[in-house]
C-alpha cells in the first residue's frame, strides 16, 4: 500500500481499539469505518496538508481488503475466473485461469507474505513454524491452503491456495459444462443409489473433489454420510452429514489425529456412506478393513496417482498363462 493508504488503515485500527469492536465478523462495519476515515483524509488533502487520493473508491476497497480480507490478494479471491493462487516469492505471485498460469503484477514483501499466511491460518487453528514447516488448512470459503517455509524451501515462503469452486454442485452441472455425457451421469447416479463402491482417480487438480461432491449430491436425502479428510474440502451432500479432518501434533508432539484413526472412528458412527477424502498411504489398508467389517458397500474414496500409471496398480493382477512344457520323447524313439 501507499503511504496514504497505510496512514488511513492505521487510523482505522486506532479507532477500532478505542471502540472495542471486532471488524473480522462485520464487513459492513469495516466499510463504514474505512469510508469515514477516507473522507476525513480527503478533507485534509483539500487543505494541502496531505497528498490527494487518486481514487477514493479504490482506496476504500484496498483498505477493507487489508483489514478484513487478504490484502493485495483479495482481488484474486474475488475473481471467479481464478482457480488457484500461489506465491513463489514476494515478487512472484501467480494465478491460474482456465488451467493457464500467469504472473500477476502483485508485489509483496516477506513480512506481508507471513502476515497473510497467519491471517489465513487464524480461523483454522493450525500453525506453521520450524518444528512444523508444512501446513494444510481450509479457509472460511472452503479454499485449501498449503504452505512450506524455509529451510525446506530455499529462501521464501511457498504458498498455494486452491480456490473452492461452487459452480459445480451436482452431476447435472457436469453434463452442462461438457465434462460428462448424460448417459454417464445417469449411470453414476444409479451407482450411488445402488450403494456401489466408487473410487475416483486422477492427477492433481483434475477435478477429483468436484466429482465426489457431485456424486454426494446424488445420495438419498435420508443417507447418513461421514466424510474424513486431511483438511475440509467436501461440501455436505445430505442433511445428515458428519465431517472430520486430521489434526496436527501439538508443540509437545502429542495430539495428532491421522487419516487412519479417522477411518477407524468413522465405523462407530453408523455411516450409510463413508467418504475418504484422499487415499495415498497406509489408510488404504484401513479402507479395505472397513469394507470387510460389515460396512455396507458404499464407500467413496479419492486416489491421487501418477499420470503414467493410469490407475493400473489398483486393478487386480491377472495370473500369467503357464507355458506348456515340450513333450519328452521316450528313449530309443
Amino acid at each position: 500500500m501507499t503511504s496514504a493508504l497505510t496512514t488511513i488503515a492505521e487510523r482505522v485500527r486506532e479507532r477500532v481499539r478505542l471502540d472495542g469492536v471486532d471488524l473480522a465478523t462485520d464487513r459492513e462495519l469495516t466499510a463504514r469505518y474505512v469510508h469515514d476515515e477516507v473522507r476525513r483524509y480527503s478533507e485534509r488533502a483539500l487543505g494541502g496538508s496531505v497528498p490527494l487520493l487518486a481514487d477514493e473508491a479504490q482506496a476504500t476497497r484496498e483498505i477493507v481488503a487489508t483489514l478484513t480480507g487478504y490484502g493485495p490478494l483479495q482481488v484474486l479471491f474475488d475473481d471467479p475466473d481464478v482457480e488457484e493462487i500461489w506465491i513463489n516469492g514476494p515478487q512472484e505471485v501467480f494465478a491460474a485461469r482456465g488451467g493457464i498460469s500467469e504472473l500477476t503484477g502483485i508485489h509483496l514483501t516477506d513480512i506481508e507474505v507471513r502476515d497473510l499466511v497467519e491471517r489465513m491460518l487464524q480461523s483454522s487453528g493450525r500453525r506453521v513454524d520450524l518444528s512444523s514447516p508444512f501446513v494444510d488448512a481450509s479457509l472460511p470459503d472452503g479454499s485449501r491452503l498449503h504452505v512450506v517455509i524455509p529451510d525446506i524451501t530455499r529462501r521464501h515462503w511457498a504458498v498455494n491456495v486452491r480456490k473452492f469452486s461452487r459452480r459445480v454442485r451436482d452431476l447435472h452441472h457436469l453434463v452442462v459444462s461438457g465434462s460428462l455425457s448424460q448417459q454417464a451421469a445417469d449411470y453414476l447416479r444409479m451407482c450411488v443409489l445402488a450403494g456401489s463402491n466408487i473410487l475416483v482417480c486422477g492427477a492433481t487438480q483434475s477435478g477429483k473433489t468436484t466429482m465426489i461432491g457431485a456424486l454426494l449430491a446424488a445420495s438419498r436425502p435420508t443417507d447418513r454420510v461421514v466424510t474424513v479428510e486431511e483438511t475440509f474440502e467436501l461440501a455436505q451432500g445430505t442433511r445428515d452429514t458428519i465431517a472430520m479432518q486430521c489434526r496436527q501434533p501439538s508443540l509437545e508432539g502429542t495430539g495428532e489425529v491421522t487419516l487412519r484413526r479417522l477411518i477407524k472412528e468413522s465405523l462407530r458412527m453408523r455411516p450409510d456412506r463413508l467418504v475418504v477424502g484422499e487415499v495415498r498411504e497406509a489408510e488404504s489398508l484401513d479402507l479395505l478393513i472397513a469394507l470387510n467389517s460389515g460396512l455396507p458397500d458404499n464407500v467413496m474414496a479419492q486416489y491421487t496417482h501418477d499420470r503414467h500409471t493410469e490407475g493400473r496398480d489398483l486393478l487386480p493382477h491377472q495370473p500369467r498363462p503357464r507355458r506348456r512344457r515340450p513333450r519328452r520323447r521316450p528313449p530309443g524313439s
